[in-house]
């Protein structure tokens, strides 16, 4: 695969996805940026607008097999990863067969997953991690390519559970879903209360999509450029001399280096789809919020004052920007 085709069909991609899905244009291409780079993606909005149905879109679009997990409080860890089941052949001898959760499909579906209690979250840990999961002692890979994608409300609605810390850390992006504007209430109406039923036909496949993953992490980036998004890293870290006065007042702790790695690969992703081989600061800067508001944990007066952290994110972006 050479970049053309990469971005040709990173357009498609999207074409098709587009097809169903009205607006979400940034929604949609940080999705997209996300599963070519390997990573899992975190959607947050309230409900009814749309998230379940752009991952399944998502999907269709790339030709992946696709599973959705429908997190609820008295959802169980088995019910996700899978379990080993006893059962008698014919002879009467008795064994074990393992009977496979959901989370053995290429793109896995976590709907609502701030709904089940964190015991249930954490399930997903070493799937979204190491592509495996451990059932009973015995490890299990998991299909190639593997994502998961999960949906989350906002925090201030009822019945709700704070994702872990640990799995927070392990989505490459977390991408905000805003409610849609006049114009785009008016598309989804005609859309869906027409007799037309619009589908998502496959504009790619899982092997393309390695492909494209592949060539993305041959993209240069120049030293001054990963240092860049290393100083953006520590300029979320309270302690370091890199961090501004708001990151000092309300931040506890700040991103891993999970974070540089998200810029990086999605920075190349970027570099790519304007046209060039070569990383630029401005590639590492745009994707700062997605990369980098999950990862940054509030201190009590943050969190007492509601502190949003895409404002703490933009704070660090000043404070190396003008560095």
């Amino acid at each position: 695969m050479n970049p053309e085709q990469f971005r040709s069909t990173f357009g498609k991609v999207e074409e098709a996805v587009h097809r169903v899905i009205v607006g979400m244009d940034g929604v949609v291409r940080g999705c997209l940026t996300a599963l070519v780079a390997g990573g899992n993606v975190l959607l947050e909005g309230v409900p009814g607008l749309g998230k379940t149905l752009l991952v399944k879109s998502m999907a269709d679009a790339l030709g992946l097999d696709f599973a959705r997990i429908q997190f609820t409080p008295d959802l169980m860890p088995a019910d996700i990863t899978g379990t080993k089941l006893l059962v008698e052949d014919g002879a009467g001898r008795k064994r074990f067969d393992l009977h496979k959760g959901p989370v053995f499909h290429q793109i896995v579906l976590a709907d609502e997953v701030n709904r089940a209690t964190p015991k249930t979250q954490s399930a997903l840990l070493e799937a979204m991690q190491e592509r495996q999961v451990t059932i009973i002692g015995e490890t299990f890979p998991l299909p190639r390519p593997f994502f998961v994608v999960a949906t989350q409300n906002p925090l201030e609605m009822d019945g709700t559970y704070p994702l872990p810390e640990a799995q927070l850390d392990r989505f490459l992006f977390k991408l905000h879903v805003d409610f849609p504007g006049l114009e785009e209430m008016r598309t989804i109406l005609d859309r869906t209360t027409g007799a037309a039923d619009p589908s998502v036909e496959a504009a790619c496949d899982g092997r393309t999509l390695l492909e494209m993953g592949r060539l993305a992490r041959e993209v240069l980036v120049k030293r001054e450029v990963q240092d860049l998004a290393i100083r953006l890293v520590l300029a979320t870290h309270p302690q370091r001399p890199e961090a501004g006065a708001d990151v000092r007042r309300y931040v506890r702790y700040g991103a891993s280096p999970r974070a540089a790695q998200a810029l990086l690969l999605g920075a190349k992703i970027r570099a790519l789809l304007a046209g060039r081989q070569n990383v630029a600061a401005e590639d590492v800067l745009a994707l700062a919020q997605p990369a980098l508001r999950h990862r940054i944990i509030l201190n009590f007066e943050g969190e007492a004052e509601g502190i949003p952290a895409d404002r703490l994110v933009d704070a660090a972006a000043e404070s190396v920007r003008g560095a």
